[in-house]
């Protein structure tokens, strides 16, 4: 069997890494509604610490998850979706067409085929249209 071809870095390692831990998928599912406030995002996860909340959101922040407004001593961290978008556009929309094309086939089996097993015999047209036809 061949040997499969060296692995090399990727650019969307950090973004897998970031999307593995639960929580961190927690908070962005929480900023997709709306950008927040670090002190609104530590208070939606009182189980974490203050601390734990800063370490999640660096991950997030250097996988380019999280974009973070420094407004003084406040800071604004907002979803951003084009890593997540371009997860998708290398590993979900090659599938896409594949999926789409077999389930296209199981439609074509399946209405083509009675439930006896037999082809199903086409619709008969009407003699009115048939004679429009041949005019």
């Amino acid at each position: 069997m061949p040997e499969p071809p060296a692995r090399r870095a990727d650019e969307l390692d950090p973004v897998w890494k970031a999307l593995s831990d639960p929580t961190r998928r927690d908070i962005l599912d929480f900023l997709r509604d709306r950008p927040r406030t670090t002190t609104e995002i530590v208070e939606a996860f009182p189980h974490l610490s203050r601390f734990g909340v800063m370490k999640h959101l660096e991950v997030l922040r250097q996988s380019n998850l999280v974009n973070t407004l420094e407004q003084g001593r406040r800071r604004v961290n907002s979803l951003n979706v084009v890593p997540i978008r371009m997860i998708y556009e290398r590993w979900v929309g090659p599938f896409q067409e594949l999926w789409s094309s077999q389930l296209l086939r199981i439609k074509d089996i399946a209405e083509n085929d009675s439930p006896g097993g037999k082809p199903a015999k086409a619709p008969r047209q009407r003699k009115h249209a048939k004679n429009k036809i041949e005019k």
